[in-house]
């Protein structure tokens, strides 16, 4: 059991802290209304996590890689937040965009994560 809480807390500290170094980093290069940053991470978590979880990989790796590293890499609340701002500012076509993107890519590169994971089974 510690072992388990010690990989998810390993892969989290991991998760988060390149999830907040991307993030910078996209900020950065690409300032603008549509938040590009936590889209391109949530989809990349999306896939990454289907592929993790299609690969069928052993229950250290997945606690390691799939609760730990995508759980903190990926961010459900900021993605929230951003929407809750985008309607504040009456930005609803970027929010349409946003909330379609979202969910629809993230939803396909999960399931395309899954399919190209299984053939490494």
């Amino acid at each position: 059991m510690v072992t388990n809480i010690a990989l998810v807390a390993v892969g989290g500290f991991c998760g988060a802290i390149s999830r907040f170094g991307l993030s910078n980093l996209i900020k950065g290069r690409y300032p603008t209304t549509f938040p590009f940053a936590t889209l391109l991470i949530n989809l990349a978590g999306s896939f990454l996590l289907g592929l993790i979880f299609g690969a069928n990989i052993e229950n250290t790796w997945r606690l390691l890689l799939g609760t730990g590293f995508m759980g903190a890499f990926t961010t459900f609340s900021t993605f929230k937040l951003e929407n809750i701002q985008l309607h504040e500012k009456k930005h609803g076509k970027v929010l349409a965009l946003y909330l379609t993107i979202s969910y629809t890519c993230g939803i396909l590169l999960a399931f395309l994560g899954m399919k190209l994971g299984s053939f490494f089974v």
